[in-house]
């Protein structure tokens, strides 16, 4: 047994991110390994905020784990994933102590705005460090990965890359910053089109695609040049590039899962009207690119001059809700240590 200096509360936040060249797949569904690369941009302002104690008295001292969200008792699905998640830091640090975990989220869950990757991103570091572990920046996205999938790329800010990996143990399958939170002022325009859950999640949605759909190996097979090209654009600053390549990315994942058995379709009237107001932008000379996630929500990519414009035209668009305007944020941080 590893001894640690308890009681030690530690909080942690991180961003929200949203895949610019999407992941869609698994080739490991228990150790979450990605079957394609991605690439994302983590923003500020959306995320989510977690403090981790870990104490013989935690949770009353009854012995089990005690996992609050917004201050009130975790649904008990949730609560077990947390608690899955807990047990894997507990065996890397070398105990069994309880714990205590106390989640806010500035993200709507289950809506396909990636509330679990900036979740468990901050659990990943907030339990890591409570537990007296000293994780590397790709230790800390290995572990984030376990919890969901796209976590691991919010342990970076700014613009980031997922490798797939090639080992059976997902060693590799860790992702790496490419251009920090900085280095360029864009901005991401959020068109909300509806409230509440969507209707299937991701996992399930990912694994029903790639039994059923016959576009899938197709999907897979089209990733690498989609990273290349990206990777490309961002180092060049190259907005209509990079832009380009997320619209195409974002089709050709809906199109995958739409062409599954039964099929999968995320979006709604709005959806596809604020895709046309993007178009109708760019018609007009504005720069701005969309990309859905598994979900209904329009997100488009800008320049930060140009964010003002983009928010009115999907502020009046037809079933838009309400718009937010995010910029680039910082990786997963500590807020407070004790």
């Amino acid at each position: 047994m590893t001894e640690i200096s308890l009681p030690k509360s530690v909080t942690a936040a991180a961003g929200t991110n949203i895949a610019l060249v999407k992941y869609w797949g698994k080739r490991d569904a228990a150790l979450n390994l990605p079957a394609a690369g991605s690439l994302s941009l983590t923003l500020a302002n959306l995320g989510s905020e977690t403090t981790v104690r870990f104490a013989p008295d935690a949770g009353g001292g009854d012995g089990r784990d005690c996992v609050l969200f917004a201050g009130a008792p975790a649904d008990p699905k949730f609560a077990a994933r947390v608690q899955r998640f807990l047990d894997l830091v507990r065996t890397r640090a070398g105990f069994r102590l309880p714990a205590e975990v106390a989640t806010t989220n500035t993200v709507p869950t289950a809506a396909g705005l990636a509330s679990s990757a900036a979740g468990f991103a901050a659990l990943a570091l907030a339990a890591s460090r409570a537990a007296g572990l000293r994780l590397s920046a790709a230790e800390l996205s290995e572990l984030a990965r376990r919890g969901s999938g796209s976590a691991a790329r919010s342990i970076f800010g700014g613009f980031v890359e997922m490798s797939a990996g090639t080992r059976a143990d997902g060693a590799d399958a860790v992702a790496r910053g490419l251009l920090d939170e900085k280095a360029w002022d864009v901005r991401l325009c959020v068109a909300i089109t509806a409230e509440g859950p969507k209707a299937i999640g991701s996992t399930a949605a990912m694994e029903r695609t790639a039994l059923t759909s016959p576009y899938y190996q197709g999907w897979l097979s089209s990733v690498p040049a989609d990273l290349d090209q990206a990777r490309a654009a961002i180092a060049a600053r190259d907005l209509a590039a990079l832009g380009a390549v997320a619209e195409r990315s974002a089709l050709r994942m809906h199109a995958c899962a739409m062409a599954a058995n039964p099929h999968i379709l995320y979006w709604n009237p709005a959806t596809v009207a604020a895709m046309s107001s993007v178009k109708a932008l760019r018609t007009g000379g504005t720069s701005a690119f969309f990309t859905i996630d598994a979900g209904p929500h329009v997100k488009v990519l800008c320049g930060a001059a140009d964010a003002p414009r983009v928010e009115a035209a999907l502020a009046v668009t037809p079933g838009v809700m309400r718009v937010l305007v995010l910029a680039p944020g910082q990786g997963a941080h500590i807020v407070n240590e004790n």
